[in-house]
This record gives structure tokens, sequence and C-alpha cells, in this order.
């Protein structure tokens, strides 16, 4: 048996037992959209944790479309970013053929709101340190972008929620001015709580944020044909632009 949404329904796979995002996403939906939410349980965030965890995402994805979900979300972009941005798009694919329903991943998701928005140049942030936040450039380079810099912040990965909205917009501010800016500023994972610094950024700066939650209800709303702007947490949910492509 199946149950239904009268705007229809997200599924989302979450990559951690870490409680805020799904909070968030589903606060920042429009009335309406159901929302089916599964879990993995990544604890290190770590490259040696990642590489394996696309059985347990298949599971999850597998449950997601027996539910009839209108779209499939495999939330956590450094477990696919890993498999490099053809890895990653064959993985999606082969999903979306298996299980004849379409699904997107957090890097695809993120891509797709930068071609919205027009962007060509990114700086980015993570909680993430060390050679991995290399991976994450690669990423976006292989997509097209210029990718000025991919900066962690130094945190143990259980501990980004815990993380202020002043650390983080000072970190972000600090090597966007550092690098003499860029078209927007991208911010990976959704581990820290900083939706309301997302306008603040965007003003003081003069430039979008890719938030991923923000950037996730963007997409939620744009395939389930739902047009509800929301105000206060970025340009891209404000203007609710277009999928290119």
């Amino acid at each position: 048996m199946a149950f239904s949404a009268w705007r229809g329904i997200a599924g989302i796979i979450h990559p951690t037992l870490r409680p805020g995002a799904l909070e968030e996403f589903i606060r920042l939906l429009p009335e309406g959209i159901g929302v089916l939410p599964l879990f993995t349980n990544i604890r290190r965030g770590t490259r040696d944790e990642f590489e394996p965890m696309m059985s347990a995402y298949e599971e999850q994805i597998a449950l997601l479309a027996e539910q009839n979900c209108d779209a499939i979300h495999p939330n956590g972009a450094p477990p696919f970013m890993i498999h490099g941005l053809k890895g990653e798009a064959k993985i999606i694919s082969d999903w979306e053929k298996k299980y004849n329903v379409p699904i997107f991943s957090a890097g695809q998701n993120h891509i797709s709101a930068m071609r919205a928005l027009k962007v060509k140049s990114i700086v980015g942030a993570t909680y993430f340190t060390g050679e991995i936040n290399n991976s994450f450039s690669q990423y976006f380079k292989d997509a097209g972008f210029t990718v000025k810099c991919m900066e962690g912040v130094e945190t143990p990965f259980d501990k980004a929620q815990e993380l202020s909205g002043d650390q983080v917009y000072a970190h972000i501010k600090k090597h966007f001015l550092a690098q003499k800016g860029a078209d927007a500023i991208y911010m990976l994972g959704s581990g820290w709580r900083t939706l309301h610094i997302i306008d603040l950024l965007e003003k003081d700066l003069g430039v979008p944020v890719i938030h991923p939650v923000a950037a996730r209800v963007w997409e939620f709303q744009k395939r389930l044909y739902v047009n509800e702007p929301r105000s206060g947490y970025g340009h891209l949910l404000q203007a609710l632009p277009a999928m290119v492509g």
C-alpha cells in the first residue's frame, strides 16, 4: 500500500541521524507536499566510511520507490561526490532506470541551483578539513565551475551543528574577501544550522548563497510543479528560478 499527498511526495534519505536538516526542510516546504524521510547512519564523516554507502542508500531508495514518491533525494553530498561527477551520474542514472522514479543527489541539486542562478564561479565553505575538500572542488570544476576555494571549518564531524551562525558567517566572509569575490557562495553540508545567515551574507557580500536545505526545497518545488516563494532564506527561494536543462 502507498499513501499520497495532494501536492506530491518528496522522498528523502538523510546520511546521518543528526537532527536539524530534516526539520528545516519540512518547515520550508509549501503546505501539501508530503515528506517520507529515511536515514542511513554515517557517524565519522570520513572517506573510508563514505565509499561503501551506496548499497545502504539503495535499500532506502527501493523502499521509497515502493511508496510512489514523486521524486527521491539521497541527501549527503560527500558520499556521492567522492565518486566523481561522472561516477555519481552513473549511480543515479542506474537507480532511476531500475526504480522508475526521478532521483537527484545533493551535488546534482547544488549544480542545478548554480546553473539556475547563472553562476560561473564559487567560493565554497564546508565543515570538513583536509584533502577531501579537494575532491569537492574537483567535482564542481568537472561540472564547469571555477572554484576559487573550498575551505573547511575546523570542527569535529559530530559537532558541526554546534557551530554558531557568527562563526560560519565570519569564516565565509574571510575567504570570500580573500579571493576577491565570486559569483556565488556555496555551503556544502546540511549539518550546520545556518539558514538564518543566508540573507545576511547575500546582503553584505552582494552574491547569492547556495545553501543545501534551501536548494533542495527549491528543486522539490520545481520537480513537483509547485511555485511558492519563500522570503528570508536567500535569492534562490525568493526568486524560484527555473531549472536549466
